[in-house]
């Protein structure tokens, strides 16, 4: 079952051929985490996919409130079982049919649709995930890159590359040549005592985990954080890569080429994290 604008129904409903999202990618979405009818960092993602409708011009409804969202994701998860288990939420937003480029309407849609997931916290996955740049395209650092826009063709041809090449993932870069991001969230770097993410005017996805894990580091002494552009040099003399997301959590990348690399800060933050989650 999905929920279409607040009515439950069969989730093999066709979309129109005029849908905006479809036809021209206007449209945004955000994928949250919920375990036991918990959404995890909930609030960063409201104001995150709000702040993003605002960037597309999208006009929000009064209605749309936190506690409205909550609701019916809520709703979404007990019509599918799910209420009393862990999930992948995903809130699809686009404009509503009408026009070309020019929309003739400022109203939106939603769709919620849930999927079950096996974990209710993060684990750390520490078999084998290689990774490789990814060079046929570049991401073109702008606010719009920040956003979960309905357009990830870079990242949809990207994973096609990967997939073919045996690789688990691969990294993003952008005009000015500097890594930004792997296809499905955001990359972290550890050299000695430094832990390195590239900032967002490089482009990267405002990422929730990204930022949970910001505020994790500033806290822990040992450690010195920089929001700093990474080149693709830097990879290989890193002692630590991991990719994060809200429904893996914290990904180790065990080799870029031919450097293979540990996980120990890794599993200090996931641990860091999971406590987080449990006292949120």
């Amino acid at each position: 079952m999905i929920n279409f604008n607040g009515t439950l129904q069969d989730n093999n409903v066709v979309i129109s051929n005029t849908n905006r999202g479809y036809s021209y990618g206007d449209g945004l979405f955000e994928t949250i985490k919920a375990v036991h009818g918990k959404l995890l960092f909930f609030e960063d993602h409201y104001f995150r996919l709000m702040a993003s409708m605002r960037i597309l011009r999208m006009k929000i409804p009064m209605s749309f409130t936190m506690e409205f969202f909550e609701e019916e994701i809520k709703n979404t998860l007990e019509a599918n079982g799910l209420l009393s288990k862990s999930a992948r939420v995903k809130i699809q937003i686009d404009r509503v049919e009408g026009g070309l480029y020019l929309p003739k309407s400022d109203g939106v849609n939603y769709i919620i649709d849930v999927n079950a997931l096996d974990e209710d916290f993060y684990l750390l996955n520490d078999n084998k995930y290689e990774v490789d740049l990814y060079k046929d395209h570049y991401l073109s650092p702008s606010l719009l890159s920040t956003l979960k826009s309905s357009n990830k063709a870079i990242n949809v041809i990207g994973s096609i590359y990967a997939k073919e090449n045996r690789l688990d993932n691969c990294l993003l870069i952008n005009t000015n040549k500097s890594v930004v991001e792997a296809l499905n969230g955001n990359l972290f770097l550890v050299k000695g005592q430094t832990i390195k993410t590239p900032p967002l005017s490089d482009g990267c996805l405002k990422g929730i985990l990204r930022q949970q894990l910001l505020e994790i580091i500033k806290l822990i002494p040992e450690y010195t954080l920089e929001e700093a552009s990474i080149s693709p040099f830097e990879l290989q003399k890193a002692d630590e890569l991991f990719t994060t997301n809200v429904i893996k959590g914290i990904q180790p990348i065990t080799k870029y080429r031919k450097k293979v690399f540990t996980n120990e800060v890794a599993k200090i933050l996931l641990q860091k994290l999971n406590v987080k989650v449990r006292l949120g």
